[in-house]
């Protein structure tokens, strides 16, 4: 699949690529983001340039990871949200921001963004948010954006080589007034 841009209010959405390389690599050296998200520690200029030119390109060329650099009309990257498909119909949505950007509402709104494109164009039917228990500002966002929190995973993250406790959450069409591609019959208690 060849890289989308998505606009809102706000905010431009588009592919990271190499021109983006030295910006990630300055928001990625935020304790923050070394601590909560999978990227490695430290992170160096390497692994900027890989994640802008080969990671990247080849989730959307492969349709398996679809990265979305958040920018500001004058440029400036916010953050970065991506959908990794994990099953039919099923994608998991990943997310950091800049510590210069946090607190203005960036991340969630991408993050919607992000998800009504996903069932609007890629015929996903539930967007799953993870996190390690504890990364408040993560579980901040995803219920700011819609989630609905279903609980906490034992042993369900893998960050870095030790295994952590996961809370999870999923946001469906019909939580954003968009029809689903297939069926879905809620049990009932």
């Amino acid at each position: 699949m060849e890289p989308h841009t998505l606009t809102t209010d706000r905010l431009l959405l588009r592919t990271v690529g190499p021109r983006d390389a030295d910006a990630v690599l300055a928001a990625c050296q935020d304790p923050d983001i070394q601590r909560w998200t999978t990227v490695p520690s430290p992170y160096l200029p390497e692994h900027a340039r890989s994640f802008a030119e080969q990671v990247v390109p080849a989730g959307w060329a492969n349709g398996t990871m679809f990265t979305f650099g958040v920018f500001l009309p004058a440029g400036d990257l916010t953050g970065v949200v991506a959908l990794t498909m994990t099953s039919l119909g099923v994608a998991e949505i990943g997310f950091w921001g800049t510590k210069e950007h946090r607190g203005n509402g960036y991340v969630t709104e991408a993050s919607v963004a992000v998800a009504r494109w996903a069932f609007t164009r890629l015929s996903v039917d539930r967007v799953e948010w993870r996190a390690e228990v504890g990364n408040a500002a993560s579980r901040a966002v995803a219920r700011r954006a819609g989630f609905t929190l279903e609980g906490t995973l034992r042993s369900s993250i893998n960050n870095k080589g030790v295994r952590r406790d996961g809370w999870v959450g999923s946001l469906l069409p019909s939580d954003l007034g968009l029809p689903s591609t297939a069926p879905y019959i809620p049990a009932r208690p």
